[in-house]
This record gives structure tokens, sequence and C-alpha cells, in this order.
């Protein structure tokens, strides 16, 4: 189960590292889903292939109590291409899963934290400690969108995994 508090956390780390309220309205909400993917989070992947792809840049907010979306880039540039979706969703919902389908398509982040590859920029280590322990308490599942080196995205979707990503096993095992 994910900490209560994860969004308070990812509040914090987001006031944090941006400096830059999101734009609201007037009553105080945001005026697009797109404002508040201020937390920045940057790890490769395991490609379907087997090579390694990224590092990616991770750009994170809170949806749920329970979810956090990421979009992903290959680069910091403005003008990066959007190139993948990650979703950091809460233990208690992903073990429900069977086990097959699980390890096929998810990853532990305890795991991949523990690797060492992930790295939590724009903030203080100590903020970013905090971040990553929150983070482990998710497993992820990676969408990518953008094969590597094409001119275009053709419709093709990848689901790559975390470097280190190795089957755990849980207890509920449908």
């Amino acid at each position: 189960m994910v900490r209560k508090g994860l969004l308070a956390v990812v509040a914090i780390a987001v006031i944090g590292c941006s400096g830059v309220a999101p734009q609201k309205a007037v009553s105080g909400e945001p005026t697009s889903p797109a404002v508040g993917y201020e937390l920045h989070v940057q790890a490769p992947h395991m490609m379907t292939d087997g090579s390694v792809g990224g590092p990616f840049h991770h750009y994170c907010k809170g949806i749920s109590d329970k979810i956090l979306q990421c979009l992903l880039f290959e680069s910091t540039d403005p003008k990066a291409p959007l190139v993948g979706v990650e979703y950091f969703v809460a233990k208690d919902l992903t073990r429900k899963l069977p086990a097959i389908q699980w390890h096929r398509y998810f990853h532990d982040h305890k795991v991949e934290v523990a690797t060492g590859r992930v790295q939590i920029l724009d903030m203080p280590a100590d903020q970013a400690a905090k971040v990553a322990d929150v983070a482990a308490g998710t497993d992820g599942v990676i969408y990518h969108l953008w094969p590597h080196g094409q001119e275009f995205p053709d419709g093709t979707v990848t689901i790559p995994q975390s470097l280190g990503h190795k089957f755990t096993g849980f207890s509920d095992n449908k």
C-alpha cells in the first residue's frame, strides 16, 4: 500500500523543484490536465529487444492517492517529443493481478530504486530521498510510443521494463 501522504510528498517535491506555481483558474483549479508535471525523474529502461534505452526524463504528477503518471522524453530539450508514458501504481492495486500478467508488464520500483540508476532531479538530495522512498511503494508499467531513431511514431507500442526487474513473487497469485 502506498503510504498516506504520497500526494503530500509529491506536492512538496513539486514546490521545491519548480519555483513557479502551476497556472490555475480563479477557482484555484488547474487550467489544464497538462499542468503539474513538475516532478523530474531520470531512469534508463530495458527495451523489449534487450537493449538499454535512455535514460529517459520522466515528468510526473499525482492523479490520485494511488497513481502517479509520468510523461517520458529522451531529453530535456523544450521541443523533445513525448516518447512514452509510465504509471506508478500502488502495490495494493497491482498485486491483485495474476502473477504472470504483473511480471510481464509491471516492475517493482523498490527493486528499481535499489539499483541506483534512478535519479530524482531538480531538488535537494534529502527531499529526493523521501520521494524515492514513496516511489518504492509502487509498481510501474511503461508504454513506449515512439521508437528511438524513428522519424515519427508509427503506431508501435512497446512495454519495456526497468533495469534490474526480477520476479519477486507476491502472495496474491490469481
